[in-house]
């Protein structure tokens, strides 16, 4: 599925396997490959037709603790905020395999190079971007 990832395939499948919360006045959870009505619902509201979940936490998947990703996460939204996006605080976190909970935003109206360029910039192994059909899609950046 992923043949040209540097990404270890146990590394993308606890990807996929992730559920993505959405906080905010539509909470939500996010899951690859599954639409989502109330994603679905927001693009309309907010006229946007697409947006993404990314964080800052960990990167490359390496557990950097609480306060090296607060102050991450602090640079992310700075920049968010910079280029007037509208986002949701949100967090992935994975059923089963006890990986701690990451803080994330979702990023309305975001096109998928601007996601991308922020992953990449924010050393993440990949995005989960959503289209106007509201399914999530895992974005390997590596």
């Amino acid at each position: 599925m992923f043949s040209n990832s540097n990404i270890p395939d146990e590394v993308s499948r606890a990807y996929r396997e992730t559920h993505y919360l959405v906080y905010g006045d539509r909470p939500m959870t996010l899951q690859v490959g599954q639409r989502n009505p109330t994603l679905s619902d927001l693009h309309k509201a907010s006229q946007v037709s697409s947006s993404a979940f990314i964080t800052a936490c960990n990167p490359f998947s390496q557990n950097l603790g609480d306060e090296s990703n607060a102050a991450r996460m602090q640079a992310l939204r700075r920049e968010l905020d910079e280029r007037n996006f509208s986002v949701i605080e949100g967090s992935g976190k994975h059923p089963s395999n006890g990986w701690p909970a990451e803080a994330s935003f979702l990023v309305l109206g975001i096109t998928l190079d601007e996601a991308k360029a922020l992953g990449e910039e924010h050393e993440q192994n990949a995005i989960i971007f959503c289209e106007v059909d509201a399914v999530p899609q895992l974005i390997l950046l590596r």
